[in-house]
């Protein structure tokens, strides 16, 4: 297992133009908040794989790539959830070429890999987090898990109100 890395001198691997290096680094990746629930990432110092390629002009290629799991409860029926996610993350860091290929993780050669491996996982994640695919969710009447209700589970529906009246009509 590599040593838990949160920041990496990109500097210190004294690369020149065309040269690249493959680095195995361990990422401690922060718990996220989604719909007020929280989640956790498994495990808690993620393996992740670090390439980079000194570019003419002094920049760097970066790629990031790791799996992970997170922990919490499923969005449909609060159950508990641990879908993986495989994660591949691309940056540029090419001094004086702008917006476009300046990096927010790097400063001075530093990259935050944390900030970085958080903001790649947070961009994998689908809008919901499910326990599986089929998650048939809560019954909106009464609360009950429908992966585990009986088949067929209804309820018989309430009259609408608005239409009391029309009950009354009698044809004779």
């Amino acid at each position: 297992m590599a040593l838990r890395t949160d920041t990496f001198d990109l500097g210190g691997l004294r690369l020149t133009s065309g040269e690249g290096r493959r680095l195995e680094l361990g990422v401690a990746i922060e718990p996220f908040t989604l719909a007020g629930q929280r989640y956790s990432v498994q495990p808690e110092l993620v393996p992740a794989n670090l390439d980079v390629s000194r570019t003419s002009g002094g920049g760097y290629a970066l790629r990031l790539r790791f799996e992970g799991t997170v922990d919490g409860p499923c969005m449909r029926c609060l159950e508990s959830a641990s879908p993986q996610f495989a994660v591949e993350a691309r940056e540029i860091e090419q001094p004086g070429g702008g917006e476009e290929l300046t990096t927010p993780y790097a400063e001075d050669e530093v990259i935050d890999l944390r900030a970085w491996a958080r903001d790649a996982l947070a961009l994998a994640l689908p809008a919901t987090i499910m326990c599986r695919a089929d998650c048939a969710g809560l019954c909106a009447i009464c609360g009950e898990n429908l992966n585990i209700a009986e088949l067929g589970h209804q309820h018989e529906r309430e009259p609408d109100p608005r239409w009391a009246k029309l009950s009354e009509l009698r044809f004779e």
